[in-house]
């Protein structure tokens, strides 16, 4: 096997002071198979693992990525710098210190408060509640604790229209805790560690890597199964996903340039070809970034009762048609900018 990468790393543990924990992490090459090793040196003796063995280069750095991630989440540091190295601006860098110290020194109690507050506020505005405020933003608040609409706005995620439309509600919370520490927040990059913030970091790469490789997995299931004629109902068992997911997945393939005709195709049989050209139609008229209007436009304003069978059915025959409704369009782009043959 040929080795095309190598590279050395260390762990220095407090337990034992002096002491390190000692690693290689390789990538190598055989008959276009690609092959990632970790050897590793520790106080309970020489262990090797393979990361990943397979022919796909993405996959193979994809995978990478993701344990060496996990690998410097825990501690481990390359010999030589450079090895997973991303550069962010000032600016960023500050914005994930701040993340990183009030997941580390949030108030609990704060949080499940403000959370409640989240809900409420989105079940009366009809809307999801990360469009309220995410959880990380919760998060900051809690840790934070800011006790002003302008002390509010000083954290990553709170600009003016924000504040405006919560901040009263947010500060009513937060300002009636007493807290020993002031705004703005230059402080809080002299009381995090270092080493603790890095680790942290990696930890959030690893989550990222992570879904990545999971993403991948399930494309290529999908695809599988589609070229395996497989219906839906099996694309569900095997992958776990509901029907809603299955469908939001295809068009997600769709949207990369992967052909999924052939499951759609089949999907709609038990969809009567008037309902289809009323969908067609609907979606002529009405463009294809929302359901809603295309649902009412075939079906009435007055359709079913949210949660029902056969609402779901029906928007399950608009994102099919719209998977079909998008290809056509994108077909129809392409056409109009080729140049015409003499």
């Amino acid at each position: 096997m040929r080795i095309v990468f190598l590279n050395s790393m260390e762990r220095r543990l407090q337990e034992r002071a002096g002491h390190a924990d000692l690693a290689q992490v390789w990538i190598g090459e055989e008959g276009g198979v690609w092959r990632i090793g970790w050897d590793e040196e520790g106080a309970a003796g020489t262990k090797g693992q393979i990361w990943f063995e397979g022919e796909s280069w993405s996959d193979m750095l994809s995978h990478y990525r993701y344990q060496l991630a996990v690998k410097l989440a825990d501690g481990f540091r390359p010999v030589i710098s450079g090895i997973f190295h991303e550069e962010e601006g000032h600016r960023g860098m500050w914005t994930q210190k701040l993340y990183c110290y009030s997941e580390l020194n949030g108030s609990e109690e704060v949080y499940a408060e403000l959370s409640a507050w989240r809900r409420q506020k989105a079940a009366a505005a009809g809307k999801a509640p990360y469009l309220i405020a995410s959880n990380r933003l919760l998060r900051l608040i809690s840790a934070f604790l800011p006790q002003t609409e302008e002390e509010l706005t000083q954290l990553p995620g709170v600009g003016e229209v924000k504040a405006a439309e919560y901040g009263e509600e947010i500060v009513a919370i937060t300002a009636r805790i007493e807290r020993n520490w002031q705004f703005p927040l230059d402080w809080v990059e002299q009381e995090l560690d270092e080493e603790i913030f890095r680790s942290w970091m990696y930890k959030q790469k690893e989550s990222r890597f992570k879904a990545e490789i999971e993403r991948s997995s399930l494309r290529k299931q999908l695809l599988e199964a589609i070229r395996e004629g497989q219906s839906l109902e099996r694309i569900q068992d095997f992958t776990g996903l509901s029907r809603r997911e299955a469908i939001e997945q295809l068009e997600q393939l769709e949207k990369e340039g992967y052909d999924t005709e052939a499951l759609v195709e089949r999907e709609l049989t038990g969809l009567p070809q008037e309902e289809q050209t009323a969908i067609w139609n609907a979606y002529l008229e009405l463009g294809d970034a929302l359901l809603k209007p295309v649902l009412h436009k075939v079906y009435g304003a007055d359709t079913m009762q949210p949660g029902s069978g056969e609402l779901e059915r029906r928007y399950e025959w608009l994102r099919l048609m719209r998977i079909r409704y998008r290809r056509e369009a994108r077909g129809t782009a392409s056409a109009v900018g080729k140049p015409q043959s003499a």
